[in-house]
């Protein structure tokens, strides 16, 4: 039976002295010096950002309502282009308690948070319900036909 036992020795004061490692087997004690291993090596402490309470709210579930007030679904996705910038918002648009609803994707810049203070308040979004209606819908793996609010959808590079 083959017995392995591993002991590693810190040498106190010697910073930069590697470990050493010293393997037992079966009552033969052979000794190796290895070199420390990055991996094990203690990252950085992470950044840190405070944001206050009421200043930030999540919006996956959020309730949408155009500048009329009408009920214009809930925000179900967020998009991001391949930098990682925010593009657009999902939103399941329609129906009732989930059933005849759709999905349809508009433009980030067309959302306004202004009045978001709470969870219960609503995210306002610069369309009318006939044209977020007439959108088309979102299908996952397909090209995304984002609906704007007029002169500010900027076309995205699919050619990359």
């Amino acid at each position: 039976m083959r017995i392995g036992i591993l002991i590693v020795v810190l040498m106190a004061g010697l910073a930069a002295e590697p470990a050493v490692s010293f393997a037992q087997d079966a009552g033969t004690t052979q000794g190796a010096r290895t070199a420390p291993d990055p991996a094990k090596t203690p990252a950085p402490p992470p950044s840190v950002t405070v944001i206050g309470a009421r200043d930030a709210h999540g919006i996956l579930g959020r309730e949408v309502r155009s500048a009329a007030n009408e009920d214009m679904g809930r925000v179900v996705d967020v998009i991001v282009d391949r930098e990682g910038t925010v593009r657009a918002a999902v939103i399941d648009f329609g129906g009732f308690l989930g059933v005849g609803s759709r999905k349809i994707v508009v433009d980030w810049n067309a959302i306004r948070f202004g009045g978001v203070a709470s969870k219960r308040d609503s995210i306002t979004l610069e369309l009318t319900k006939a044209q977020v209606a007439a959108a088309p819908e979102y299908k996952e793996d397909a090209p995304v036909i984002v609906l704007g609010a007029a002169g500010r959808l900027q076309p995205w590079d699919f050619d990359h």
